[in-house]
């Protein structure tokens, strides 16, 4: 981040403040503003425009709602589990969904399994509230102080508000400062009881009042508000808010808790006034300065840089590991009277996967275990789904599901794929390679990926080639949910994917001295087909079906990116492989691309080293698929044609993607081989990193200055085998590491 190592070391946490309440005295809130900070003239008037606080579980967006200052309150775990009916019965299996495959009567599935995601309200995440202030006149600025995590609303009257959710507890304080009278803040619940409930659009939103809930109520006690609302069954949420008036100053703690944990928000709101504002700041100070000296990135281009250390502030405020996943909006639930666009879930198909892409060159693994914990912890629920629906043992896991794991139903080639699992476990092998970690190897990545594996075996069959194949496969998101969405050879994504998985199942098995367990999925790994490729040897949805149609997902290409099975630097074949598949996609457009798509496709053309592509693509997708605040909406804004979608549901993978690929032109080490600046534009003069991470747990800084690397600096964590590929004269440099080794570089 732009001055960041500067700015971070002279933070001053001593914040001193009279009182336990911190409703006298003045709060020094030390703000540390960089170029990268949002600043705007005006509150947003859209909640997907607010200003974005959140610490994975808890989460706020502070905008303005008819001339009203507003704070949208939000919590991870908000959730309308009801079950899916449709989902079970004797017809629940894949096996009779494959005999209306072979009979060419789909239409029974699509009413079955695909329909209730779209006609039933539930399940789906829930918001949470909102707080209302009165109004205070003309707004004269905002801004988001990434440093600090805090926003800052400043009135033409000279009112100044202070915001923040604190990075470790389930709770935001607020602090109007310079009020001419008292204010206090009113509970504005979502509306779950009214006549009309509108169109059914899972993408727009359904309806809060589809749910059926009666009507929560909000009690007053001195000054205090508590909201309570019950959901479905036993669940219940309380959104509470606690504040006192003192002296030109209003200072406040919410909080919104769920009966899914053992908190309450009345007891955390208390607790926090307890501790005290000034405390409370301390420690929430204390966890970003740690994050963002994890490391950080010095771009030349304003553009790209504002937009990356947004990317890396919102993903501090959404993964933790004592925390769920990240889901489609996080802890941004909408607020406009709807259901969150596709129902706020979990995408399994594209979507988490993604928004933890930057987490490990980032160096944010303690952040991204939270994923890992949540893909762990809900085994029993996939092996149930697994048995059930496939009758089959191992581990599969729904493409789209639950806060809890359960799937969900859609457009089931994909929300209930065969091989979801498979790139789940990707992330499970990067941890270990990039954190070189023995012990998490042998008792949670190995034995996840070896259960994935083993349900792949046992779902695969022999053909009349002699192959190991899928007898009905898919490519998300071709062909949508019809028949035609069925391939009955071996697509390119569920085949690379099969192939990822045994392939890493031996690396894993072989490190830990599984011997013959390595051989066994070595084995089965040559036992699958090859590539299907087009006329022009590009990569091919399936066997006779080339990428002949622009689309958002490019399932087809896994092989290359994030998969890494095949490998630019390798040359020959692979490279010509991929050149040729790139220029087919190209050739072929960004009509129905998303956002997404671009920041995807930034990260292939840098594996690719071309840092000009690159570049371009990061440009596109921060100039029109972003808003103002810089959430990714999906859809082209700009009006400039970039993609036939101009819609606008807001979710958070393409955010994270972009981050990924800007670390991808910095750092690669995706063969275990280290690349310094490998996907630079050339007049990208002045660039720099500190401490970004590589496979084999090495820690990397470098410099470059006037168009030449001045220096490299890394850190040896594990004392792995070092391959480098000199940034000075290109040679590969070849050396063993000691535990704590710090290398320096130079010409």
């Amino acid at each position: 981040m732009i001055q960041l190592k500067t700015l971070l070391g002279g933070l001053m946490l001593g914040v001193v403040l009279t009182g336990t309440t911190g409703c006298s005295g003045n709060q020094d809130w030390q703000l540390q503003p960089i170029s990268s900070d949002l600043t705007f003239t005006d509150l947003a008037r859209s909640w997907d425009e607010g200003i974005p606080l959140g610490n994975a579980t808890v989460g706020s967006l502070v905008w303005e709602r008819d001339s009203v200052l507003r704070m949208s309150l939000d919590r991870i775990d908000l959730w309308d589990l009801r079950p899916t009916d449709s989902l079970s019965g004797d017809n629940y299996k894949f096996s009779w969904v494959k005999k209306h495959i072979e009979s060419g009567n789909y239409l029974p599935v699509q009413k079955k399994f695909d329909w209730p995601y779209d006609n039933n309200a539930a399940p789906s995440k829930i918001p949470g509230a909102a707080l209302e202030f009165p109004s205070l006149g003309a707004v004269k600025q905002v801004h988001l102080y990434l440093n600090n995590a805090l926003c800052e609303v400043v009135w033409e009257n000279g009112v100044k508000l202070h915001t923040f959710v604190h990075a470790t507890r389930p709770i935001g304080w607020f602090e109007f400062d310079g009020l001419p009278q008292s204010v206090e803040p009113v509970i504005v619940p979502p509306v779950y009881e009214k006549d009309s409930v509108g169109v059914v659009d899972p993408v727009t939103g359904q309806d809060l009042a589809r749910l059926g809930y009666k009507q929560g109520s909000i009690d007053r006690k001195e000054d205090m508000l508590v909201y309570h609302q019950k959901g479905l069954g036993d669940f219940a949420y309380d959104v509470v808010v606690k504040w006192k008036n003192v002296s030109g100053k209003c200072i406040g703690v919410w909080s919104v808790t769920s009966s899914l944990v053992q908190q309450d928000a009345v007891t955390e709101v208390e607790q926090a006034f307890e501790r005290g504002l000034a405390g409370d700041y301390d420690e929430h100070l204390d966890f970003w300065k740690i994050y963002w000296g994890q490391s950080s990135v010095n771009l030349p281009d304003t553009l790209l840089q504002r937009q990356y250390d947004n990317e890396m502030y919102k993903f501090g405020s959404v993964a933790r590991e004592d925390s769920y996943p990240i889901s489609l909006q996080a802890v941004w639930t909408a607020d406009n009277g709807k259901l969150p666009p596709w129902k706020g879930d979990f995408h399994h198909d594209l979507n988490t996967q993604l928004s933890y892409w930057p987490a490990y060159a980032g160096n944010h693994l303690k952040e991204e275990s939270g994923y890992l914990n949540t893909l762990w912890n809900q085994r029993d629920v996939y092996r149930k789904f697994t048995r059930q629906y496939f009758e089959k043992e191992g581990l599969a896991i729904p493409g789209v599901c639950t806060l809890t794991g359960e799937e969900m139903g859609g457009w089931i080639q994909y929300s209930m794929s065969q091989t979801t699992a498979a790139w789940l476990a990707q992330h499970f092998y990067l941890h270990w390679k990039y954190s070189a970690d023995d012990k998490f190897l042998q008792e949670r990545a190995y034995p996840f990926v070896k259960e994935a594996a083993e349900f792949l075996e046992n779902q695969t069959e022999m053909n009349a080639e002699g192959k190991r194949v899928l007898a009905y496969t898919s490519s998300p998101e071709i062909f949508d949910n019809s028949l035609q969405a069925w391939f009955k050879t071996m697509t390119n994504y569920d085949l690379s994917l099969t192939s990822f998985l045994f392939k890493i199942a031996a690396e894993m098995a072989d490190a830990l001295r599984l011997t013959d367990e390595a051989a066994h999925w070595q084995e089965l790994r040559a036992q699958l087909p090859d590539y299907a490729l087009d006329g022009n040897g590009a990569l091919s949805f399936a066997k006779g079906f080339p990428y002949e149609e622009s689309h958002r997902h490019f399932s087809h290409a896994m092989a290359f990116h994030p998969l890494g099975l095949l490998n630019w630097e390798e040359g020959g074949r692979s490279r010509e492989i991929i050149r040729s598949t790139l220029e087919t996609m190209e050739k072929r457009g960004p009509q129905w691309w998303t956002g997404y798509s671009y920041a995807w496709f930034a990260n292939m053309k840098a594996r690719t080293f071309d840092g000009e592509g690159a570049y371009q693509a990061l440009r596109t997708f921060a100039e029109c698929f972003c808003l103002p605040n810089t959430f990714h909406v999906n859809g082209d804004q700009s009006g400039t044609g970039k993609s036939n979608y101009t819609y606008r549901p807001f979710t958070l993978e393409g955010n994270f993607a972009f981050a990924a690929s800007v670390q991808e032109m910095l750092l690669q080490s995706h063969t275990d081989t280290l690349r310094i600046f490998p996907a630079i534009p050339g007049d990208w003069k002045d660039v720099s990193f500190e401490n970004l991470r590589a496979q084999g747990a090495f820690l990397v800084s470098a410099e470059r200055k006037d168009g030449k690397v001045v220096s490299v600096k890394i850190e040896s964590e594990k004392g792995k085998d070092l391959l480098l590929v000199s940034p000075f004269d290109g040679k590969l440099i070849q050396r063993k590491t000691t535990v704590g080794e710090r290398i320096m570089l130079t010409e």
